[in-house]
């Protein structure tokens, strides 16, 4: 069955920034950014949270061209994370854009909880219909959909490109 594309514009992204600050009812130590994904998301929520102590994870798991389930239960592979002691003890906002499967951002958390870290995870889209953990989610979202999400960062970029052209 084909998934719905839906592109996001600059100024809905802005407006899903400012839906998500005011749900924050805490400080944050530091922010965990997951590449490449939550690069954007997580700069202007930093920005907007006053949060200085940025990090990065970038985590893949195997690529199946189509959905295989095999593929899907995959152990990740974190090609760059932050040093323990950069995480043990801390409460920690792991940013993403989009929570899909979750298998990357429940990744991440996870990694984070094994060294006593505090991890909340947030994201800009929330697809309940894809989820592969059952009733876990994020601590943050700021809508929820059933679609592709394309944002203004990936249009004419990587594999996204094929979506936007015209049929010849």
């Amino acid at each position: 069955m084909p998934q719905r594309t839906e592109l996001i514009s600059w100024e809905e992204v802005e407006k899903l920034i400012d839906h998500l600050v005011p749900q924050f009812q805490m400080e944050f130590e530091a922010m965990v950014i997951i590449t490449r994904g939550g690069i954007i998301p997580g700069g202007l929520l930093c920005e907007a949270l006053n949060i200085e102590s940025v990090l990065t994870a970038a985590v893949d798991f195997p690529f199946a061209s189509k959905i295989d389930t095999a593929k899907l239960l995959a152990w990740p592979q974190f090609i760059q994370f932050p040093d323990d002691d950069q995480l043990d003890g801390r409460k920690l906002l792991v940013v993403d854009d989009v929570w899909g499967s979750g298998r990357t951002i429940t990744a991440v958390r996870n990694r984070i909880v094994a060294v006593e870290g505090m991890p909340l995870t947030c994201v800009l889209h929330y697809n309940p219909y894809r989820n592969l953990f059952g009733q876990l989610r994020p601590d943050y979202f700021a809508a929820s959909t059933d679609a592709h999400i394309v944002y203004p960062w990936e249009v004419d970029q990587g594999p996204d490109r094929v979506l936007l052209d015209e049929p010849e």
